[in-house]
């Protein structure tokens, strides 16, 4: 007999990843380890620096990714994936992977 699967731990990542730019945002920073908020908007192409901005507090919010602010003249600052982010984009990686080969 098949047993229901509870769905409810999903929610709040759903929440997160569901909205525009996270799954690129988290899969550009893992795949290049440590980004500045430049380089990223420039890898991601037409995302504005508001949405940006916004999408980087909530993944930073959701213990996703690490921003790293170093005291430096002018300021610097990096972003990288916590732990929880390397796991979800390895979770993810399938997910891409199955869109990418259906995507024609």
């Amino acid at each position: 007999m098949d047993e229901d699967v509870c769905l409810c731990p999903l929610k709040g990542v759903i929440n997160i990843v569901s909205k525009k730019w996270a799954l690129q945002i988290i899969a550009m920073i893992g795949n290049h380890h440590k980004l500045r908020f430049n380089n990223l908007m420039n890898k991601l192409g037409k995302i504005s620096p508001k949405t940006l901005a916004d999408r980087l507090k909530e993944l930073e919010k959701a213990e996703l990714i690490r921003r790293e602010v170093f005291p430096e003249i002018p300021p610097r600052v990096e972003y990288s994936l916590t732990k929880n982010g390397v796991e979800l984009m390895n979770a993810i990686i399938p997910l891409m992977k199955w869109a990418s080969s259906t995507n024609q």
